[in-house]
This record gives C-alpha cells, structure tokens and sequence, in this order.
C-alpha cells in the first residue's frame, strides 16, 4: 500500500509540469492538445509492442475504452485554455476543484451514497481554492476555464476507475489516446475555424517540448495513475493530485515570476488545500486497516466455528 501511495505522489509530482509545458509550448490549446494525444498515441505503440500487452479484445470494448479518451482530451483543452488565457498557478489550482466534483458525481453514476467525509473535505478545497483567488480576479476566463477542465477530469477519473479493474493500464491510455487522436482531430477543423492560427505545424522548440510532454507527462503519467486506481479509490486520487498547484506554482514562482501578485490569502488558501489531501490520505489509510484488520477477524472467527463444528 505505501508502495501505492509513492507512485501515486510521484505521479502529482510530474503531473505539475504539465502546465510549464503548457505555458513554454507557443501553439494553442487545441493544437497543442490533440499533438500531446498523437505523440502520447505513438509512443504507446511501441510501448504496446516492447512489453507484448495482449489487445485482443473485443471491437465493444475497445470503442467504450477510446470513448473515455475524448473525456481527457476534453479536460486537457480547458485545462490548458486556463492557462493561455490566466496563467500556470490559475490551471492548476482550478484542477483541485477535480475532487469537488468527483465527490458529486462519483455517487450519481455508481448509483452509490454521498460519502460526508468526502464532502467536507471538498468544500475545505473550495474555500482553499476561493482564498487563493481572492487575491486577483483579473483572470475570470482562466478560471472559468479551469473549473471546466476540472469537472471533465473528474467523469475521466470515474469512469477510468472502472476501466483499471479489468484491463492492462498500457493497453487503457493505448485505446484511449487512439480514440483522443481520432475524435480530437475529426474536430480540429471546426475549432480552428473558430480559433484561426498562421500555421498548424509546430517549431522545433515545441516539437521537443511536445515529445517531453507525451512521454513523461501523459504516457508515464497516466500509466501510473491508473495503477494508483487500482488500489486507491478515484476521490482519494483526485484530492491527492491537489498537491499539484503547490509544485506547479513554486516553478510558475521560479521562473515565470508569478509570485508578484501573491499575498497571505493565497499562502492560506494552499495550506487548506494541502490539509484537505493529507487527512483524506490518513482516512483512506486507517479505512484500508480497518478493513484488514475485520477481515482477520472474520477469518479467524470462521476457523474457530469450524474447530467448534468438526467437535
């Protein structure tokens, strides 16, 4: 289990260049968006073929795994809007409103109770998150951006939560990415006509940029999380990424110099964003142990009737 939670944290670590990549990558959010998912989708191919994961599965299956694709290339298209149009810090603070989310609808599609605790511990991240916000609302498109993108990360985490159960984490981001690649790019057109660029190639800056940001961000990333689900319930996994802004917006710090605008408030509202992941990562644990713990006792308990039967 502790093994779990490292990969988990590891993943959030890497998780926070996503918006540095973001924001040194000079194509648009759509561009940028469906070439992540196609370099993502040919490395994932070689990486299919290198590890002999079997794919043989059914035409059904493999349209219901591409279909949850879209859902991420979604949230990526916001997520990155956010932060063409706010900054670093506003993307990726908004994505902790992804475990706000998942806790209301995470019951609603498993046809499952709302879980209080989870509740609570979302609102303590919405009042992190409004603190943080408090100190500048010259950025009301990013952050509207942003909570989009973060409502569609949480239906990706739901619905991928399923998917990790029964099938390869690889061969998951494979069909995904496949089905992001395709269902993306029958729709780039419109969007560019919309959103309207002088030329739809990227440099040579960015194609390294891209290149970077498909293998360690999207393909390890996403591989990592999605073994992190198989052990790790989808909100616990969400509020962990929480932790991302801090990481994301100490770089954004570092060496975009985002920091000029800061005061007390946003140091506050991090601290409560930060605290809502450490105790839903101290209930989640104790809830595991609890759970070992009763069915030790189970188990004992039948061995004991059977001793009593056999007498």
């Amino acid at each position: 289990m502790k093994k779990t939670y490292f990969i988990l944290h590891f993943s959030v670590v890497i998780a926070a260049f996503t918006g540095i990549f973001g924001k040194l990558i000079s194509l648009n959010e759509g561009l940028l968006v469906w070439y992540r998912i196609f370099f993502s989708f040919v490395w994932l191919f070689f990486i299919v073929k290198l590890f002999r994961v079997n794919t043989a599965i059914t035409t059904r299956e493999k349209l219901d795994i591409a279909k949850i694709g879209l859902l991420i290339s979604i949230h990526w298209i916001f997520f990155y809007g956010s932060i063409k149009y706010g900054n670093i810090s506003i993307g990726a603070v908004c994505y902790c409103l992804t475990s706000f989310f998942t806790a209301i609808f995470a019951p609603i599609i498993n046809r499952k109770k709302f879980a209080v605790t989870e509740l609570v511990l979302s609102l303590f991240t919405l009042l992190g998150i409004s603190l943080i916000f408090h100190f500048d609302v010259s950025y009301q498109l990013g952050i509207a951006l942003g909570t989009i993108s973060s409502a569609f990360a949480a239906l990706y985490t739901i619905y991928n939560e399923r998917l990790v159960k029964k099938y390869d984490s690889k061969l998951i981001n494979y069909y995904q990415m496949m089905g992001g690649t395709i269902g993306w790019g029958i729709l780039l057109p419109v969007y560019l006509h919309y959103f309207p660029v002088k030329s739809i190639l990227p440099g040579m800056e960015d194609t390294v940029y891209l290149l970077l940001l498909s293998l360690i961000c999207t393909v390890g990333l996403y591989i990592m999380f999605a073994e992190s689900l198989k052990r790790i319930p989808a909100f616990t996994v969400n509020l962990s990424f929480n932790m991302e802004p801090i990481y994301a917006i100490t770089m954004a710090f570092l060496f975009f110099g985002e920091g000029k605008q800061v005061n007390g408030a946003f140091y506050v509202g991090l601290l409560l964003v930060g605290v809502s992941v450490i105790l839903q990562t101290v209930i989640s644990v104790q809830q595991k142990r609890r759970l070992v713990r009763n069915a030790g006792v189970f188990e004992v308990s039948g061995v004991s009737d059977d001793i009593r039967d056999s007498h």
